[in-house]
């Protein structure tokens, strides 16, 4: 059976808070066998990954982008500083690449749930060595090593509305590949490579509401997905340019 639940008590998170000591304060019954899904954003406001638009100055591109798009240059701007390549500029939206190797809107730079009104917050510069850095800090001090899942919301293509998906996990096997394997009829499987991290993430967010203030979300039953060793991280999940069908 999978349970999911939201743990709730932390408070908002500042750039060099202790995320390790709040977590442990706040769900200390935790074993081997357990994930532990947070939200990026209290991963990327404990690294100071947050941007003072008064402090940006936008360059021409951005400049032109905004106009495009209706948004405030200076936001642009820190978009466009987070992405290696703009894919699309439509409908108030750009479709970017991030320097991880995400594929979403506006680099993931965000204004929502931050405090400031003119304050964005950024991914975490690597999202899987964060995971893997608070894992070690929290065996630490409870002697237990749950998988870290850090996640954020990303939209689809061709559907509506936003999933949470996995950009950081550590502990975590983040796919299983069932090529090769038959199915119930005998059949031997050709496509089904479960995105396991992903999957996880979005149980995760329907244990949470976006304005409730529930980053951390205790997930049980998922311990065959387990690893003991920190594992390839979420990264594992981005797709090579080579067999990227929608470029």
């Amino acid at each position: 059976m999978l349970t999911v639940e939201a743990v709730d008590g932390l408070p908002e998170i500042k750039p060099g808070d202790d995320l390790a000591d709040l977590i442990a304060s706040r769900a200390s019954e935790i074993s081997d066998d357990d994930v532990l899904a947070i939200a990026h954003k209290i991963i990327s406001k404990a690294e100071g990954r947050i941007r003072r638009l008064a402090d940006v100055q936008p360059q021409p591109q951005a400049i032109e982008l905004a106009a495009q798009l209706d948004k405030d240059p200076r936001h642009v701007q820190v978009i466009l500083d987070e992405s290696r390549e703009v894919r699309r500029a439509t409908g108030g939206v750009l479709i970017c690449v991030t320097h991880h190797g995400f594929v979403c809107a506006n680099a993931g730079v965000d204004a929502s749930n931050v405090p400031g009104e003119d304050t964005v917050v950024l991914l975490p510069e690597d999202p899987d060595a964060s995971a893997r850095k608070l894992r070690a800090s929290l065996k630490r001090r409870l002697q237990a090593s749950p998988a870290i899942l850090i996640t954020d919301s990303f939209g689809r293509a061709w559907r509506h509305g936003q999933v949470d998906v996995a950009i950081g996990c550590a502990g975590l096997q983040p796919s299983d590949d069932w090529r090769g394997r038959t199915d119930t009829a005998g059949r031997v499987m050709k496509a089904t490579w479960i995105a396991t991290a992903d999957e996880l993430a979005a149980a995760a967010d329907l244990a949470r509401t976006k304005d409730g203030a529930l980053p951390l979300v205790l997930i049980r039953g998922a311990g065959r997905h387990v690893t003991a060793d920190d594992g390839p991280g979420a990264s594992a999940l981005i797709r090579p340019d080579s067999t990227d069908l929608f470029r």
